[in-house]
């Protein structure tokens, strides 16, 4: 009997420890559950989790990558260099009295651009031409007070004035071994034209430096070139658009009296105008009772070009002689006036006139093939 009695009670001592036990985790287990921040506030609120909204749509976000993008599409030399036709440029200026001058349009032909420059001391022809990136002069004419079209011929070193890709770091060398380069893009330049963004190229030469701007649709708007103390400007004042080159002229009228007058009349010349037809209206045109006229009505200037040699070749329809009906005297007055009309016009002392490509022939006077009528001003009578 004690026997059995002493196990029971081992049995529930052994049974109240493994309660106190259980009861025991389990307590410590809900204070760990509950423990807060480490300020020990157990009764914290969970953390909420942030609402994101997305960027408003006007405002621009950050690249991190490049925060300056270069532009996807590179402008053209099309673009900073455009072919107005009709256009004159006046450019106002500041250093020297050559700074200022007046760009006009002569000939616009696919890929070339013919202009005429002038200033108070001389007239410059430059041809341009635009192709493989490069915008290049391959023509340039000092002392070219006539006008003649030169697209297509080339003369002299070629210079490049321009190349692609425009943007900041493009180098090319120029006649002279000179270096030129695009030394930034977009940059602000005001003019009494207007204000621009412009391309800024830059030459370095002997003795001084030249930067030139040119804005998109409009071309060159600024050149300064900076010597050893001294600078020189030249600024877009105004674009006249629709406006012809105007050139005075001397024409040379025969008489009834066998003498010569000289007459100055102005021709208006639009882009790609043909010279020779001009000087073939005007020529016929007489404004004055005692003048008569140069040429018949039917009289056709076949071709009129100056050659290497400085010999205005003109070349007329049979009509200036079948027409003509004058004696020897008075036709060799007609000639000499023709060619003191060329001669002036070009700036030269010899014409050589041809009858449909054949040397002058008439009933009173024949001529050698190359021989040339020489301008004399003998006959004329002011």
């Amino acid at each position: 009997m004690c026997h059995a009695k002493g196990t029971k009670i081992k049995k529930f001592t052994l049974n109240i420890g493994i309660i106190v036990t259980i009861v025991t985790m389990l307590f410590l287990t809900a204070c760990k559950n509950n423990k807060g921040t480490d300020s020990g506030d157990i009764n914290q609120e969970p953390t909420t989790t942030p609402v994101v909204t997305a960027a408003p749509t006007d405002v621009p976000t950050e690249n991190t990558d490049n925060a300056k993008e270069e532009p996807t599409t590179l402008l053209t030399i099309a673009d900073y260099f455009p072919f107005k036709e009709d256009a004159e440029y006046v450019y106002e200026g500041e250093g020297n009295e050559y700074a200022p001058y007046v760009v006009y349009t002569d000939y616009v032909k696919e890929d070339s651009i013919q202009l005429r420059k002038s200033n108070s001391g001389t007239e410059v022809v430059m041809v341009l031409k635009y192709e493989k990136g490069e915008l290049t002069k391959v023509l340039s004419r000092e002392e070219a007070y006539y006008r003649e079209n030169f697209i297509g011929k080339t003369e002299g070193e070629a210079e490049i004035l321009l190349e692609e890709p425009l943007k900041q770091g493009t180098e090319w060398t120029i006649p002279g071994n000179h270096k030129r380069y695009i030394s930034n893009v977009g940059v602000d330049i005001t003019t009494p034209s207007g204000d621009y963004e412009a391309l800024e190229v830059t030459t370095d030469e002997e003795g001084g430096k030249k930067v030139d701007y040119y804005a998109p649709g409009v071309g060159l708007v600024k050149t300064v070139y900076n010597g050893k103390d001294y600078q020189v400007t030249s600024t877009l004042g105004k674009i006249n658009a629709n406006t012809p080159f105007k050139q005075t002229i001397s024409i040379y009228y025969p008489t009834a009296e066998e003498v010569i007058h000289v007459e100055n009349k102005e021709l208006s010349f639009n882009t790609n105008d043909i010279t020779r037809i001009k000087l073939e209206e005007a020529v016929k045109n007489i404004t004055k009772e005692d003048n008569r006229p140069l040429i018949s009505t039917n009289t056709r200037i076949n071709s009129l070009y100056l050659s290497k040699d400085n010999v205005v070749n003109v070349d007329f329809s049979r009509e200036l002689i079948s027409e003509m009906n004058a004696g020897a005297g008075y036709e060799a007055l007609i000639l000499q006036s023709i060619t003191n009309t060329l001669g002036d016009y070009y700036g030269v002392n010899e014409v050589y006139i041809t009858i449909d490509g054949n040397p002058y022939e008439s009933g009173h006077i024949l001529l050698k093939k190359g021989e040339t009528f020489k301008v004399n001003y003998d006959k004329v009578k002011k």
